[in-house]
């Protein structure tokens, strides 16, 4: 759906946003989509609808399933509504 850079503060190791970290916006990187495609259909399988991922150099670092964040300032920088796509997705299933 999209990619955001989190950028720490001066003086901090996390980029966190809660401890000050910096959103910039970011496409995915060729690594980062082979990534997505590695994971992505095992994650389907499990029903996840959405999911974030963490990326460090060419690495997954972290797969986060309960609290992925992001979403607003993805939608703020491409002009996106993942929020809506997600619910239309959880409607979806309920049909």
């Amino acid at each position: 759906m999209g990619a955001i850079n989190r950028v720490p503060v001066e003086g901090e190791a996390r980029s966190n946003m809660h401890v000050g970290g910096r959103p910039e916006q970011s496409k995915l990187t060729k690594r980062e989509q082979e990534i997505c495609e590695i994971i992505g259909p095992d994650l389907k399988k499990r029903g996840l609808i959405f999911v974030g991922i963490d990326v460090i150099g060419d690495y997954l670092t972290e797969i986060n399933v309960a609290s992925p964040t992001g979403i607003q300032e993805i939608d703020r920088f491409d002009q996106t509504n993942i929020v809506a796509l997600v619910w239309d997705a959880i409607e979806a299933r309920r049909s």
